[in-house]
């Protein structure tokens, strides 16, 4: 089970970027967590390489890596892509909190 999951606008945002970008095939999107924010962690999204301490899940024929330190971090969490007159870019959505 991926403790992340993706929206279609996200996944779709994804796949664009790959061909547009020449991502390298043996890359995938990273997901990961890091210390600041207001819940003491913020959420990072990017292409990287597999690392030894990655857990690795495939989304519709996009590998994802996620360290295993950042798995309990992510549990709960959609990544979305939101596109707006002023803004676009990734947003995470943790499924458990209210609205």
């Amino acid at each position: 089970m991926i403790p992340v999951t993706f929206s279609k606008e996200a996944l779709q945002e994804i796949k664009a970027t790959i061909a547009a970008k020449n991502i390298p095939s043996d890359y995938g999107v990273r997901v990961g967590v890091k210390g600041g924010g207001c819940a003491g962690v913020s959420y990072i999204l990017g292409f990287d390489k597999k690392n030894e301490n990655d857990l690795t899940f495939e989304v519709q024929g996009i590998r994802v890596y996620v360290e295993k330190k950042d798995v309990m971090h992510l549990i709960g969490m959609e990544v979305d892509f939101y596109e707006g007159n002023n803004a676009r870019g990734f947003t995470f959505v943790n499924a458990h909190e209210k609205q």
